[in-house]
């Protein structure tokens, strides 16, 4: 027989509640012998009828009360209704492994789906210890821990005037481990170097070799981790340790492409630059040796188990360390701290799960005899949605706002693509439920969500957000069925829960604007710069009055903040002298106020101007940065 999800009949039996007898088709007890039923039928409808129901039906014209019943009739489904069941491709192969458990002492079986969970917990604490740090290389000390993104010079903002708060600029050198998977850290605002502006793309300045040495030399700012991937000092796919050297000041940083990242020129001076030095010791990211580990137990867990909840339970808790300690974690300084971090997540993430359990995956699994392809489906869509930062990589769309998806390139394309799956997944479901009759429950709830999103929405100061689990939480109602399509969109689902909460945690669904920019432009004012003054080697600039709620204008040189002004007043100037005529030098002006506690507020900043070697001003291009 082909194999096909097979809606099954259920024959519906009326019970007579007068007689406590099954009540045949033909006839109606209620009524007395001898009399029509036809007399009887209108006088118990019109009782049930609410007057409401009355008032709107006189009130509708007919052809449309005729089509609105006929809608109403459609939605409810077929009587009887059908339910659903995947019937296995060669089910006597897909069964055998359970047929060949069954034969086993229940016992024996209940001891060996214990061991199993052991041995997993026990082989991925082993692996997890065997992949720590070493306590010094190469006379540097213990490696520092580093995520994909952290750099030694933020942004000129948070270095201050001069860079003072980044110090020290050179002589200085420490150990460094990174994590696999760098080369595809991007910046995900737009990023000035010097004139150009760059926006999803590695941060990688430099990486030409030096004047002095074949060393390859890095802007201060680039990435350290996917800077030591383009030095080839760690591997993309393992990571790594090394050790930075910082050499100060470099007059020029040559763009070049290496080990798949393309680094970034800047043709300037900047006053932190570093290299790398190989590590002699080993350590490399133990993620892959445990995603081996992890995917052969849910394997396992999948062929093996029958009874849903034996099914769920293990595989989610391995998907969930695995995401949250190995595959995609948050950055940590040790392992002791991230499963501290990883435990508190999992508490709360678990309970959640319990209660998507008890309302859809249930529901999916109970009585499936398709092992194989339950594994396959619900297991490998399972692994897809929480290894998202690797299968959904290439898919140009960090987070659903409004403004990413407009300055993102392709997302606009992407979302479409999405949208028309997810609609054509939408409909089939819909069909699927309205063959088991439990359409209308299902239009009532996701029409009670819809409110409850817009009723968000509307709130004011505050902007919806639906992260990765949410996303989860809201679609997973609607895989409540034992088809194909519905054990792939679960564990899809599922693995998307995992991955928004283990890496990210509970995100709340409503967040400030700030929260949402991060290091965005905040669309404020810009200082407007009269024509400078050109004096031989030096350079004057001046700016109209300030804007209400600024104290002063800051001045970016080389993407270092030079100047800083403090008195408030409404006009001021600011002088740059070049000490070598042979380079290009770059300027972005804002506005900054001071606030209380020491702190500093910053507007946008202008698009760099540029004074050539020559020295003619090549004026400031539109825009902001």
């Amino acid at each position: 027989m082909a194999a096909r999800d097979t809606p099954d009949r259920v024959v519906l039996e009326t019970i007579d509640l007068e007689h406590g007898t099954k009540r045949d088709d033909n006839r109606d007890r209620v009524t007395p012998s001898g009399q029509s039923t036809e007399l009887v039928a209108p006088h118990r409808q019109s009782r049930r009828t609410p007057p409401w129901t009355r008032k709107l039906g006189e009130c509708t014209p007919a052809p449309v009360a005729r089509w609105g019943w006929k809608v109403v009739e459609w939605v409810k489904g077929p009587k009887p209704p059908s339910r659903y069941t995947i019937t296995p491709f060669l089910e006597r192969w897909q069964t055998l492994p359970v047929r060949l458990l069954a034969r086993l002492p229940e016992w024996v079986r209940i001891c060996i789906y214990a061991i199993a969970c052991v041995v997993w917990i026990v082989t991925f604490a082993v692996v997890v210890s065997d992949g720590g740090l070493p306590s010094d290389i190469g006379g540097f000390g213990a490696p520092v821990k580093l995520s994909c993104v952290n750099n030694l010079w933020p942004s000129p903002e948070s270095c201050g005037p001069d860079g003072r708060n980044c110090f020290p600029f050179s002589n200085a050198s420490f150990a460094f481990n990174c994590p696999a998977g760098c080369s595809s850290a991007q910046v995900l605002n737009p990023r000035a170097i010097g004139p150009q502006v760059i926006n999803y793309r590695s941060l990688v300045v430099g990486g030409a070799p030096g004047p002095e040495s074949d060393a390859l030399v890095y802007r201060g700012d680039s990435f350290i981790c996917s800077a030591a991937i383009h030095a080839g000092v760690i591997s993309d796919g393992y990571g790594g340790c090394g050790v930075v050297s910082l050499i100060g000041e470099r007059d020029s940083f040559g763009a070049v492409t290496r080990h798949g990242i393309s680094s970034i020129g800047f043709d300037s001076h900047f006053p932190m630059a570093f290299t790398f030095d190989q590590a002699s010791a080993k350590c490399e990211d133990p993620r892959w040796n445990l995603l081996i580990l992890s995917t052969i137990f849910t394997a396992l867990f999948g062929i093996f188990t029958t009874s849903p909840v034996t099914f769920f339970a293990p595989i989610f808790t391995i998907l969930f360390f695995q995401t949250g300690m190995a595959s995609d974690p948050p950055s940590y300084s040790n392992y002791a701290s991230l499963a501290s971090t990883t435990l508190g997540r999992f508490l709360p993430a678990a309970l959640a799960a319990a209660l998507f359990y008890q309302f859809s995956v249930r529901k999916s699994l109970r009585n499936c005899k398709a092992q194989v392809e339950k594994t396959v489906l619900w297991v490998g869509g399972a692994w897809v949605g929480a290894l998202g930062n690797y299968t959904f990589e290439r898919i140009p769309i960090q987070r659903l706002t409004g403004n990413d998806i407009r300055q993102q390139p392709g997302a606009i394309t992407a979302l479409v693509i999405i949208v028309l799956i997810l609609f054509a997944v939408v409909l089939y479901q819909a069909w699927c439920f309205r063959r088991e009759g439990r359409l209308p429950r299902y239009l009532a709830l996701y029409a009670t969500l819809g409110l409850g999103l817009g009723i968000l929405a509307a709130m004011p100061k505050l902007t919806l957000r639906i992260h990765h689990y949410i996303i989860a939480l809201l679609l997973l109602p609607g895989t409540a069925l034992q088809t194909r399509v519905s054990l792939l969109c679960q564990g899809l689902l599922v693995g998307l829960f995992v991955n928004g909460v283990a890496r990210w945690d509970f995100d709340s669904i409503l967040q400030t604007a700030a929260a949402l920019r991060g290091d965005g432009q905040l669309g404020s004012g810009i200082p407007a710069i009269l024509e400078p003054v050109i004096n031989g080697s030096s350079i004057t600039f001046a700016w109209e009055s300030l804007l209400r709620g600024y104290q002063g204008v800051s001045v970016v040189v080389n993407d270092v903040e030079r100047y800083r002004g403090s008195g408030g007043s409404d006009e001021g100037n600011f002088t740059w002298s070049r000490s070598d005529g042979g380079q290009d030098e770059y300027f972005r002006f804002g506005f900054i106020s001071y606030q209380l506690f020491g702190s500093v507020a910053y507007s946008d900043f202008t698009r760099a101007g540029t004074w050539f070697s020559n020295g003619t001003w090549g004026g400031i291009p539109p825009g902001r940065t």
